[in-house]
């Protein structure tokens, strides 16, 4: 793997100051990255020689443990920002290093170094075992470089990506933002991308590589209209090559977003109450995947903690509910060749018609309840253990359409969209906030809403999910559990009978 170009070196400074009208760009770049530069060199690839891993795991199990594995990562990332049509800053970093593990029954032992040097990663695995040691020692596999499918396609490599065509996508979402509307006042745009080099080696002889590419591209726009203003904001988020903006245009992505600032212009105080609420297709599966999602994870499950501990084959949502974690779709923002163990990505039904038939589990989860492994051990880099984590999580498509759904409801809330939310994973009760909703008057979409709120406990959220649209769509997001993931979560088109929003007015 090679980069043959960076950033600070290739972005025509007179361009930047071109396109950000008059000036005031700041370039910044990490220290990583400058010392890169100021000595004349490039990052180097990630390659990591098998015979030390041999050594460092063996080094890692010396004072005993059940399991040890190396995990080295070399990640360039590019982030550019542009506000009222100026590009604000532009910072490239470059992290490496590599994390050594030690698990020896419940314990785990872990340490992690920015260097990827033999000395250095024995030092890291002499620490991991002090902390695991459990006397009773397995003896290491030597490792043997294994393949795994594909799921990501590239046609054009970022790192061959001139950029000056990652400024033209951003000043083409800037120029469809504002073309909109004239309510619209001003947009920002983020660009974001990296590229992730892996390798995963372990006591069982497994020994993997891969580079995962990976776009993420916000745009957020600004409507005002006398006292009334609305933020709206729109994602695209792959693991892709830059011809994911081929697929869907920097001007789609911005009109989205701006149609969302304008239409919320007229929103009125939303009703509190108990009513029923439809969900378009999309990004709501951010509710199952906090309120459901992580109860799943069979770290807290291993823990006793949750609504899910001891529910396995029990019936735990209406029947037309089946909850999918697949970390198999090509090019989604949750998808990987491997996940940050080894294990295989996998298509993990977790609710099947109502009844619990999965966890998701990493290596150690998977070990103490006596499961199979399923291939949600993740971790943001190699500062962080692996622990688990959802992957593109989405409730399965059912047989309704969406208009019926609409129609066969006479009133309630039609959420079009989520922003933030919280839930406890041991009860299970979620709060979150709707950024575009609408009320439902006699089967139709009518007046939009602001400052809705759902609020409520995730067992009665999908006992009372009673249909599902054949819409199944997906959203990019950003998962936070002590460490951050990239995930993708999807439902269609689901109506939810009875559950409380909060609002500002009383219901009429």
């Amino acid at each position: 793997m090679s980069y043959p170009r960076f950033f600070t070196a290739d972005i025509p400074r007179r361009r930047f100051l071109e396109l950000s009208l008059k000036g005031g760009a700041v370039l910044a770049v990490s220290p990583a990255m400058l010392s890169c530069v100021k000595a004349g060199r490039r990052p180097e690839s990630l390659e990591v020689d098998k015979s030390v891993l041999d050594r460092v795991i063996r080094k890692a199990l010396e004072t005993g443990g059940d399991f040890a594995d190396v995990y080295a990562e070399h990640r360039v990332t590019r982030k550019i920002l542009m506000e009222e049509s100026k590009f604000k800053s532009a910072v490239t970093g470059i992290s490496r290093g590599a994390g050594v593990r030690v698990i020896a029954g419940d314990k785990t032992g872990f340490a992690y170094t920015d260097e990827i040097t033999e000395e250095v990663l024995l030092r890291a695995a002499q620490t991991a075992s002090a902390i695991a040691r459990s006397g009773a020692a397995t003896a290491a596999v030597p490792v043997k470089e294994e393949k795994r499918p594909s799921y990501i396609t590239v046609k054009v490599p970022l790192g061959e990506v001139a950029d000056e065509k990652r400024l033209d996508i951003m000043k083409r979402a800037d120029d469809a933002a504002l073309a909109f509307d004239s309510r619209i006042r001003m947009a920002s745009i983020d660009y974001y991308d990296e590229i992730r080099g892996r390798v995963v080696a372990n006591s069982e002889g497994l020994y993997l590589s891969d580079e995962l590419p990976h776009i993420f591209f916000i745009v957020q726009t600004l409507g005002r209209d006398g006292a009334a203003s609305h933020m709206g904001r729109e994602r695209l988020s792959r693991h892709s090559g830059i011809e994911v903006f081929d697929e869907v245009t920097p001007e789609e992505v911005a009109r989205a977003c701006a149609r969302e600032s304008i239409a919320m212009l007229e929103a009125q105080d939303a009703p509190a109450g108990r009513m029923d609420v439809v969900m378009q297709n999309g990004w709501g599966g951010v509710l199952v995947h906090e309120a459901v999602g992580h109860p799943l994870e069979a770290d807290n499950i291993a823990r006793e903690t949750g609504v899910f501990v001891g529910r396995m084959g029990q019936k735990v949502a209406s029947d037309v509910f089946t909850m999918v974690d697949d970390g198999t779709l090509p090019n989604f923002r949750g998808t990987k060749n491997f996940d940050d163990e080894g294990t295989p990505m996998q298509r993990n039904v977790l609710i099947e018609n109502g009844v619990l038939v999965k966890y998701m589990t990493d290596v150690l989860s998977a070990k103490q309840l006596g499961m199979e492994r399923t291939g949600n051990g993740r971790r943001e880099s190699f500062h962080y253990i692996p622990i688990p984590r959802m992957t593109n999580t989405f409730i399965e498509k059912g047989k309704d359409t969406p208009a019926d759904i609409l129609a066969s409801t006479p009133s309630g809330l039609y959420v079009q969209s989520l922003s933030g939310g919280s839930v406890n994973p041991t009860t299970g009760v979620f709060n979150f906030t709707c950024r575009e909703a609408y009320l439902i008057e006699n089967g139709k979409k009518t007046v939009p809403v602001r400052g809705a709120t759902l609020i409520g406990n995730c067992l009665d959220v999908i006992a009372g999910i009673d249909a599902v649209g054949d819409d199944l769509d997906f959203g990019p997001g950003i998962c936070g559990k002590g460490q951050m993931a990239e995930v993708t979560a999807g439902q269609p088109t689901v109506r939810i009978r009875g559950i409380n929003v909060g609002g500002s007015r009383a219901r009429a």
